[in-house]
C-alpha cells in the first residue's frame, strides 16, 4: 500500500514504522494522540476511488493524517460499497492495533454511514457496525464519524 502525508510526501516506510515513528515523535513533544481510522469512496465515471485515512487527534493542539488512494471498476451497490469501505478501515485499523496498544493510543473506526434511515447508505448500518465492533473496534458513524465524511471524503 502506497501511503502519503497530506502534503504529498511519499512515505517511503512500511506503513506500521511511518505510525510508530510519528507516535513516539509526538509523545516526546508531549502531545496525546487518538487515532481514527477511516474510508470513503467517490463514483466518477464507472470507477470507484476510495480513500483511507489514518487521522492523529492531538489533545487540543490539532491533527495530521496519512493516506492511501486505491480505485476499483468493479460494479458496485451502495451497500456493497459501504461494506467495502469499512473492510478497508478495519483492514489497516488490524495491521495497527498491536502497536496503538503498546503506545495507549485510543482507536476509533469511522463509518460514512448515515444513521439517518432516509439515506442510502444507511441499509449497512448494522452490517458495518457489527463488522467493526466484533473486532473489538470502537464505531463511529454520521454525524461523529469525521474521518471517514470529512477526512477521508476530500482525498477521492
Amino acid at each position: 500500500m502506497n501511503w502519503r502525508k497530506f502534503d504529498g510526501t511519499q512515505i517511503e516506510q512500511p506503513i506500521k514504522d511511518a505510525v510508530e515513528e510519528a507516535i513516539i515523535r509526538e509523545h516526546e513533544q508531549g502531545n496525546k494522540l487518538k487515532v481514527c481510522i477511516g474510508t470513503d469512496s467517490q463514483v466518477t465515471n464507472g470507477a470507484i476511488e476510495f480513500a483511507s485515512v489514518i487521522v492523529f487527534l492531538r489533545e487540543q493542539r490539532g491533527a495530521f493524517m496519512f493516506i492511501h488512494n486505491d480505485t476499483s471498476y468493479k460494479d458496485m451497490t451502495i451497500r456493497e460499497r459501504m461494506i467495502v469501505e469499512v473492510s478497508k478501515s478495519v483492514e489497516v485499523s488490524y495491521n495497527l492495533c498491536d502497536l496503538l496498544d503498546q503506545y495507549d493510543v485510543e482507536l476509533e473506526v469511522h463509518a460514512d454511514i448515515n444513521t439517518d434511515p432516509k439515506f442510502p447508505s444507511n441499509q449497512a448500518l448494522n452490517e458495518a457496525m457489527g463488522y467493526i465492533i466484533s473486532m473489538g473496534f470502537q464505531f463511529k458513524a454520521k454525524p461523529e464519524a469525521f474521518a471517514s465524511t470529512n477526512c477521508a471524503n476530500k482525498m477521492c
